[in-house]
């Protein structure tokens, strides 16, 4: 009695785990299929940043995950980010020197993971 519970409680979780692929192959990673809109730094004049910054970033797999990165660091102010999301990076560019913790902490808050920092 108690493997035929077991099976199942099994083939449950699978029907589940399908269907919610399938949601995940047909809307995004994202769900709901909706568009994250992209909101511009205050400043784009480039010259104003003269530190820049790769930062490496896994967890990102589809177009909204890199406006959401993006968006994080221009809302923080002081940074004008570009992701590159085949490559897993961005290309933060900053007002002033900034240490590494803080890039790594406004991906973080987004969702993703900072693996590395190297300064440009």
């Amino acid at each position: 009695m108690a493997t035929v519970i077991i099976i199942a409680g099994l083939f449950l979780i699978s029907v589940y785990a399908a269907f919610s692929y399938r949601k995940k192959l047909s809307q995004g990673c994202c769900g709901g299929g909706d568009t994250v809109r992209r909101q511009g730094p205050a400043d784009s004049d480039l010259s104003h940043y003269p530190y820049v910054y790769k930062v490496e970033i896994e967890g990102m797999t589809c177009k909204n995950c890199a406006v959401r990165v993006e968006n994080a660091f221009h809302a923080a102010g002081e940074f004008y980010a570009r992701v590159n999301l085949g490559r897993k990076t961005a290309l933060v560019r900053a007002k002033a020197e900034t240490p590494e913790e803080v890039l790594k902490k406004i991906v973080v808050r987004t969702g993703y993971d900072a693996v590395k920092v190297e300064r440009q």
